[in-house]
């Protein structure tokens, strides 16, 4: 299994036919993914060659979900239109939007996902890699072949990060990694990755990569100690970030003593959940927990 994205997912790609879409399509259907069409009002009709495969290209996300039944859109738009096209994604009811548009305005993604949420779709992202199961699906800009199917769910503000322990447990291999995205306001959290993977049969063990900036990491460790049962291991980026100073992602901004890598690292620990100091240190974690798990024979 999986959570969110299968190799039954049908995926749309919202900006297909510009420079970001061609080149991350042509990625995602070499990875294995059913990418079924783009999306393009003035390009419709028209159908793009992939290597050997003709993907068409559709007027509207509505269009695009009666002809194919796709259950999926990928957003590559850019900022000044990414509203529109998740408002278009929702009013078609696509069950799962991945906008992996940056710089949208934060009262954009304010009102894009209050509507979407409203229409029953949900976001992940904005700024974010997408996500990914290795050897199923791939929906974004998440490398394919740094990892293999397994049993790690991984979920994580951080593209880069994303990568980095993807590819530190490769030999061990994700049922799903899911780069929620760094922005202020996201549609998809830890919270919600948390709870998928507590329910997925085929995933034993999970991930959380969080930052500094805001409290999501101190509400996952809320979450963790009442609902996961589940071995969780974490990595918070940004020990020496200077107060007050936007470092990377546009959420990631530490005001006095609240959002401190050191407060969610605490927060996190005081729920038996295992911190890694560096990325490298949490994927040695992870390998202490999983065979933790196989002497226990769980």
């Amino acid at each position: 299994m999986a959570i969110y994205l299968t190799k039954e997912s049908k995926v749309l790609v919202q900006g297909m036919t510009g420079a970001e879409g061609m080149k991350h399509t042509r990625r995602m259907i070499a990875s294995g993914t059913n990418v079924v069409g783009g999306v393009n009002p003035r390009k419709a009709g028209r159908t793009v060659d992939f290597d050997d495969r003709a993907v068409p290209v559709f007027g509207s996300v509505a269009e695009g979900v009666e002809a194919t039944g796709a259950d999926t859109t990928v957003v590559f738009v850019p900022p000044a239109f990414a509203r529109a096209a998740v408002v278009e994604a929702a009013d078609a009811r696509i069950p799962l939007a991945v906008v992996i548009t940056e710089g949208i305005p934060v009262h954009d993604a304010v009102a894009f996902h209050a509507y979407a949420r409203r229409q029953g779709t949900r976001v992940i992202g904005p700024n974010c890699p997408g996500l990914i199961t290795p050897g199923q699906s791939n929906a974004g800009i998440i490398p394919a072949d740094i990892t293999k199917p397994g049993r790690i769910g991984l979920v994580s503000k951080s593209g880069t990060l994303t990568y980095q322990l993807m590819y530190e447990l490769r030999d061990i291999g994700f049922s799903t990694c899911v780069g929620i995205g760094g922005d202020p306001v996201i549609g998809t959290t830890h919270i919600d990755c948390l709870t998928a993977f507590e329910n997925d049969p085929d995933t034993d063990l999970v991930v959380l990569i969080g930052e500094i900036g805001g409290d999501a990491e101190e509400r996952a460790a809320t979450h963790i100690r009442a609902h996961v049962t589940k071995p969780v291991v974490a990595y918070i980026a940004g020990f020496t970030a200077p107060e007050g100073k936007t470092m990377g992602h546009a959420g990631a901004i530490v005001s006095g003593s609240s959002g401190t890598a050191q407060a969610k690292k605490e927060a996190l620990e005081a729920v038996g959940v295992r911190v890694g100091s560096t990325p490298t240190e949490t994927a040695r974690l992870v390998l202490d927990r999983l065979a933790d798990r196989e002497r226990d024979g769980q």
